[in-house]
């Protein structure tokens, strides 16, 4: 009696640990992005943004939130944020997103998106002369003249990266190429001409940009199938 009270005990215990898994702190990288929730959600949600996109802007404080408290926390649904790349800024922006341990990711998306009302004003106020150094052949110093001028070092300050940990992301040459290369790959195979965009199981969602059209697409795929006779 004793040894099946302590094995339905550890049952409960497993069932318990299951059902309280939070997989909306859960990141995996992968080949273009990062991906929040259970890697094998049934329903994968990917995210097509862009950081100097001021709707993406808006998605990430009223969609983002929600999105991982209702739909990714579960298991149900995961969601991979992919970048549109449509300036130098967004390059800068995603390559500094990627800096550091997958698990960091999440969190520093969400500061770019959040503080996008403090730094995209001043590049929109640039001068031409940081205009031409943001474009300079030499990479690597162009991404950190982008930074300087737009406080992102500043901004990763808060995330608790040092300067010099920074601009190793901002040399990351390999990490350049993979995220152009990976931008145009999903522009031109989904035809995407605007973000914030979305696909369901890799099927783009025509006229879905903002939180309150994804929240319907999401609610019919994820809403329990009728019981028989009903």
């Amino acid at each position: 009696m004793k040894a099946a009270k302590t094995a339905f005990l550890a049952g409960a215990m497993v069932l318990s640990t299951g059902f309280a898994t939070n997989w909306a702190v859960t990141v995996t990288e992968t080949p273009a992005g990062h991906l929040i929730g259970n890697p094998d959600a049934e329903i994968k949600l990917a995210e097509y943004v862009s950081y100097t996109c001021s709707h993406c802007a808006e998605f990430a404080r009223s969609g983002d939130p929600v999105l991982k408290l209702v739909y990714v926390r579960s298991g149900k649904v995961s969601v991979e944020i992919r970048h549109m790349l449509r300036d130098p800024i967004d390059l800068t922006a995603a390559m500094l997103t990627h800096c550091g341990a997958p698990d960091k990711f999440a969190q520093n998306h969400s500061i770019f998106m959040l503080k996008q009302n403090e730094w995209f004003p001043i590049a929109v106020n640039s001068t031409p002369a940081q205009q031409q150094r943001w474009s300079v052949p030499d990479r690597a110093a162009a991404h950190r003249a982008i930074a300087s001028d737009l406080d992102f070092y500043e901004i990763m300050e808060t995330r608790g990266y040092q300067r010099s940990e920074v601009d190793r992301c901002l040399a990351d040459s390999a990490k350049e190429t993979k995220l152009i290369q990976a931008s145009r790959a999903d522009s031109e195979r989904l035809g995407i001409r605007g973000t914030p965009s979305f696909t369901i199981n890799d099927r783009l969602l025509d006229g879905v940009h903002r939180w309150q059209e994804l929240q319907i697409a999401l609610d019919e795929r994820t809403k329990p199938a009728p019981a028989d006779g009903q």
